[in-house]
């Protein structure tokens, strides 16, 4: 079975060239990154440090009352490796406050909540820090669906976005990441003992060697069953691929002109210059 390519020198290069090209062609010359003290988050704001120096990425903390408290323990040592500058910011009591209204919430509405507090944070402090906001979500997240929209999967720029999460992790480790934070269950953190795996029912690198051999390798349904996979396993996935488009495209317009945004009207941002 065909394994994921993963050139960390080559992807470390490109990433921080990627990060400083695309916040330097704004204009700008700085990033703020929600640090949850996950690998994802930790390699994103580690590869910002590099490309813009350590002074120009805002790592915000923003943990919840019930949060691990090892997660804030994490993203202080990532803060501490890497330099950048530190901004701890208690979600609870704008969760709470929210939810005194409705309290049958069940833990899915409250974990979107959650993250979509934390984006209109990363949002509010790149307006006061006149900078982007840097992404942390990953191809593997990205094409199962698996996060919140206006969330963790919104960003101005997104160094992750093209990599699995088994690329994530040998990239985190050749990076400098603590090894306990590449080591560790991945989670959200929005309820005591979330983990993604457990939430998804399969493991990362299970889903990633199928995906890789989906999107990347073009692989048939009928090729996927012949290199060993299950074919309930591949029906599911690809059933989240098609369920979960709209997350990854921008608001569907209708079309009524002859120039329509993201129809025939895809001008990149550097246009003119």
């Amino acid at each position: 079975m065909s394994q994921i390519p993963t050139n960390t020198k080559l992807l470390r290069e490109i990433l921080v060239a990627f990060i400083r090209n695309e916040v330097e062609k704004t204009g700008l010359k700085r990033v703020v990154v929600g640090l949850s003290g996950g690998v994802d988050s930790s390699l994103s704001a580690m590869l910002a440090a590099e490309a813009l120096g350590p002074k120009n990425v805002l790592a915000i903390m923003m943990p919840y009352k019930s949060s691990n408290p090892e997660s804030r323990a994490d993203a202080e040592t990532v803060i501490e490796k890497s330099g950048v500058q530190p901004l701890l910011v208690d979600i609870t009591p704008q969760i709470d406050a929210y939810f005194e209204r409705f309290p049958d919430a069940d833990a899915r509405r409250r974990g979107n909540k959650m993250a979509r507090e934390r984006m209109t944070i990363l949002y509010d402090h790149s307006a006061r820090w006149n900078a982007l906001v840097l992404g942390t979500s990953n191809k593997t997240e990205l094409l199962l669906g698996y996060g919140t929209l206006y969330g963790d999967m919104a960003s101005a720029v997104n160094p992750l976005g093209d990599l699995y999460k088994v690329q994530v992790w040998a990239l985190a480790e050749a990076v400098g990441v603590p090894l306990a934070i590449v080591k560790k269950a991945p989670s959200a953190d929005l309820w005591h003992g979330q983990t993604d795996e457990g939430e998804l029912g399969f493991s990362y690198r299970e889903v990633d060697q199928l995906l890789y051999l989906m999107v990347d390798q073009r692989y048939t349904r009928a090729e996927l069953v012949a290199a060993g996979l299950a074919e309930r396993f591949i029906d599911e996935i690809s059933s989240r691929i098609m369920n979960s488009q709209f997350k990854r495209r921008l608001p569907v317009i209708a079309k009524v002109s002859q120039r329509t945004i993201d129809h025939d009207f895809r001008y990149s941002r550097d246009w003119g210059k």
